[in-house]
């Protein structure tokens, strides 16, 4: 069974940094177009980023310039690198196939307050 398991969320107060983790089992990772996303309380679960086998990334218009989304393919794991940040980027942060979503994993929560 594929799994997708995202690490690295937690309190953090504006202005400052976290680097999410998210390990594929397999090689789904390095086979496939993999993106970020979100989904806040009360709201739609939303792409954030997405890169492609290639490399190539995409951010949404609310994260560009403070958010970079990477890959090892080695380690079958894709990042997410978040700085910068705000009150509106606290929410549940999952990984998954871009284009065709496998099954969600338990995501992992970000919250930036003061």
């Amino acid at each position: 069974q594929v799994q997708l398991v995202e690490s690295g969320g937690g309190l953090v107060q504006p202005g400052g940094s976290l680097r999410l983790s998210c390990a594929g089992s397999g090689t789904i990772v390095s086979s496939y177009d993999m993106g970020w996303y979100r989904q806040a309380p009360g709201k739609q679960r939303e792409l954030v980023a997405g890169i492609s086998i290639f490399g190539t990334t995409y951010l949404v218009d609310s994260v560009k310039g403070r958010f970079t989304i990477s890959r090892d393919n080695a380690a079958n794991t894709v990042y997410l690198q978040m700085n910068s940040l705000k009150p509106e980027d606290t929410a549940v942060y999952y990984c998954n196939r871009r284009w065709s979503n496998l099954a969600w994993g338990q995501g992992t929560q970000v919250t930036v307050s003061s």
